[in-house]
């Protein structure tokens, strides 16, 4: 893919955004806004799937292992 194109279609999906958004019928303080917050949303989603997915996904799997028979070895054994 040559950059030319590669630049027209992110142009592309940019004008496709503000439609979705009808952002193009805002002025440039409201679009700031807009985007800051938009942008702001976003990160905080993204840092909290970062860090609580994968803990319920450990949990839910040490509970299915629990559920299905397969159990933790203890960590301190008794050796005589």
């Amino acid at each position: 893919m040559d950059f030319k194109s590669m630049k027209n279609y992110i142009y592309w999906l940019y004008c496709q955004f503000e439609l979705i958004t009808c952002s193009y019928l805002m002025e440039p303080w409201e679009k700031l806004l807009f985007y800051t917050f938009n942008i702001a949303m976003l990160v905080m989603v993204l840092y909290t799937a970062y860090i609580f997915v994968p803990v319920r996904i450990s949990t839910a799997f040490q509970f299915f292992l629990h559920l299905f028979g397969s159990q933790h070895e203890n960590t301190v054994s008794i050796v005589k």
